[in-house]
């Protein structure tokens, strides 16, 4: 595809972004939709800063990823309803340098968690108190299931503890709680800390349903173990695709080719591992 100065221009913001395949994702969604786009990642300290050059430079829309999606919000001069609820901007768009919030990681985890289980009713552990855990606890409260947040930072657990109605435990205190689903919403086992675990492997309990946001490495080593331990696993790929999807319509008003997405993720990662 040949870019010129009519291209659209789209980003990811964060610190750090080495390990991300978000450009990875939408370029080739760009390709064989044939949008005229390009996606580029940015490693960012100061998010202010990096809004100021997405108004200045007319980047249509941006992905934030940690450790931004709270404060990110401060600058935005629209927040969609959804993304004030939750707390967290993960999604934005430029409209004439009007910027939008959007939050798309709770339905990137729903959607991936529906597919292997059912999620009214049961109980379900959300480790972190991020960005990514409000919004993930806040889709999970809508569908019906009953959240517990576990943090090893007791005032911000509590926090959002509160602001779910859900209920708190620490990190440490965790020996005798029993869920359905444990969800790990915070970056432990991400590459290139690959040997990291949320939890210690004995609170992994064969039937529990255990999902990983992380994505890279596509198999963490907490669902190595939660595998071994007779768990039912879900991936971070299926949320990180599911939740660009809504990203890419929301930019383009192109439908997803989420399989292609998906593949190319899958690709990505398999070359990685090498």
């Amino acid at each position: 595809m040949i870019f010129d100065s009519n291209s659209s221009v789209y980003a990811v913001f964060g610190d750090p972004v080495s390990h991300t395949l978000s450009p990875v994702m939408h370029n080739r969604a760009f390709e064989v939709t044939g949008f005229k786009g390009i996606y580029l990642a940015f490693g960012v300290k100061n998010i202010k800063n990096a809004l100021f050059s997405v108004r200045t430079l007319g980047i249509k829309g941006a992905s934030i990823t940690i450790p931004h999606k709270i404060e990110v919000m401060k600058y935005l001069d629209e927040v969609d309803y959804i993304a004030s609820k939750i707390g967290a901007v993960n999604t934005i768009t430029n409209n004439g340098g009007s910027l939008k919030g959007y939050n798309s990681d709770g339905l990137g985890a729903k959607k991936s968690l529906s597919e292997k289980t059912v999620i009214k009713g049961k109980k379900i552990a959300v480790i972190g108190a991020g960005g990514a855990a409000r919004a993930v606890g806040f889709c999970i409260k809508k569908e019906g299931g009953r959240v517990t947040v576990i943090s090893r930072d007791p005032d911000k657990g509590k926090r959002l503890a509160g602001d779910l109605t859900a209920d708190y435990r620490p990190l440490n205190d965790i020996g005798g709680m029993r869920c359905d689903i444990l969800i790990n919403a915070t970056p432990v086992g991400m590459t290139p800390d690959n040997d990291g675990m949320p939890i210690e492997r004995k609170y992994l309990v064969k039937g529990m349903v255990v999902m990983d946001i992380v994505y890279n490495p596509l198999k963490t080593r907490l669902l190595s173990e939660a595998e071994k331990a007779g768990c039912i696993i879900v991936d971070g790929v299926s949320m990180f695709v599911h939740q660009g999807a809504f990203q890419f319509e929301l930019w383009t008003g192109i439908k997803a080719p989420v399989d292609i997405m998906k593949r190319a993720v899958l690709d990505a990662l398999i070359e990685r591992e090498k």
